[in-house]
């Protein structure tokens, strides 16, 4: 068996687990890499949530040894509770909402300058 075949096989298997996990408890289960990609929330908060209970976890093999696993609708809830991480998604979409604005006004004035210029 090949290295790059035995890798696959790991793969394959530890997705294999995961769906499992999913169908099991009708959630999906994600790494902390993906549940912070998919939330904002950083991997220190996941791990203190799971540390102090706030948040199920599991240890699992993956393939490249174990992986903690987190409820990403558990993630999401408690992200939710959280008057700083909520503060800071405030600011995000405020964020994309200026830019906007701005992208706007920039068109506008760039319309107005090609009139100007061809006037």
């Amino acid at each position: 068996m090949s290295t790059a075949s035995g890798w696959e096989d790991r793969l394959a298997r530890w997705q294999s687990e995961l769906e499992l996990f999913e169908r099991l408890d009708g959630a999906p289960w994600v790494t902390l890499a993906k549940a912070q990609a998919e939330t904002g929330v950083s991997r220190s908060a996941l791990r203190s949530w799971y540390r102090n209970g706030e948040i199920r976890s599991r240890l699992v093999d993956g393939p490249n040894g174990p992986q903690r696993l987190v409820r990403l609708d558990a993630v999401i809830e408690r992200a939710a509770a959280s008057p700083r991480i909520q503060r800071r998604a405030e600011r995000e979409v405020s964020l994309e909402a200026q830019v906007a604005l701005l992208r706007q006004r920039v068109d506008q004035l760039e319309l107005r300058l090609a009139a100007l210029e061809h006037g």
